[in-house]
């Protein structure tokens, strides 16, 4: 899911801890400002009638449209074009010249870290969603990753028996019974209503979003998550690629796909009831 703030200099001597609680709020204003055009965005979707799709007449149409699931499907559309050719003019280059000029390990090194870095979310929705033992896992991971595995850029955690699971605040509300809402596609890929909101409340559970000024904290997060973009676009150059070049209707697979995962991904997390402890622990 992609947040930053403008880098900035360390704070100059003698400035008052008052200066420091201002740069503070206003990192958190700059999330809460973000948080609330998504909400209105997604709030002025199921408004507006314009942009959705008429509703078949037919049976077996109808059938395949509440299948769908997708009643804003013109509007997708519109937005999915955008994407691909930006996708296709400016992420993909930068993620083929990623792939191009780092060494595999090197990527591998990369993509531990931004995985490390986003397990507090992970911890956070594991506890929301009433998993005691996932949460577990999650923060053994974080703690071990970013002590031993120099900063996440090693997975000990996975060699000790601890793999990463993914989790979101989409997820959790799913957990909770809140149905997913209709399917939307986004700037930053295939949603929908429940996942949207998700991925404000995301926002506001990674700890980044609330690095004060100065230290470099704040470039490192302009890094961090340009090169989260970057490293995910090119683990799936070779999949786009082919079904941009295979598929008769690359958005209504990209949809299918993305509505059967997280179908998959809701029902594993329902049905983890393992014990609170590791086996080992007994």
């Amino acid at each position: 899911m992609n947040s930053g703030r403008n880098g900035a200099r360390l704070r100059p001597r003698g400035q008052t801890h008052a200066g420091q609680t201002r740069e503070g709020s206003s990192a958190q204003r700059r999330f809460s400002s973000r948080s609330s055009l998504l909400v209105a965005t997604l709030v002025a979707l199921t408004g507006c009638s314009a942009i959705k799709a008429p509703v078949p007449k037919d049976q077996d149409a109808l059938e395949e449209y509440k299948q769908a699931n997708d009643p804003y499907e013109p509007l997708n559309r519109k937005v999915y074009n955008l994407t691909m050719t930006v996708d296709h003019w400016a992420l993909r280059p930068v993620a083929k010249a990623y792939v191009w000029a780092v060494p595999r390990p090197v990527r591998n090194s990369l993509g531990n870290m931004i995985t490390t870095m986003n397990e507090p979310s992970v911890f956070f929705n594991d506890v929301g969603a009433g998993k005691p033992r996932r949460a577990g896992d999650s923060f053994v991971r974080w703690c071990i990753n970013m002590s031993v595995g120099i900063g996440g850029l090693i997975d000990v955690a996975k060699m000790a028996g601890y793999p990463h699971h993914d989790n979101d605040a989409g997820m959790t509300l799913a957990n909770w019974g809140i149905p997913s809402g209709p399917y939307l596609f986004l700037p930053m890929g295939p949603s929908s209503i429940r996942d949207g909101i998700g991925y404000g409340i995301d926002q506001g559970l990674s700890p980044w979003n609330y690095v004060p000024r100065g230290y470099g904290l704040i470039s490192f997060n302009w890094a961090y998550n340009m090169m989260g973009v970057v490293h995910g676009r090119s683990t799936h150059l070779d999949e786009l690629d082919a079904l941009q070049r295979d598929a008769l209707d690359p958005y209504a697979t990209i949809r299918s796909a993305y509505q059967q995962q997280r179908k998959a991904q809701a029902e594993a997390i329902k049905n983890d009831n393992r014990a609170t402890v590791p086996a080992w622990y007994h």
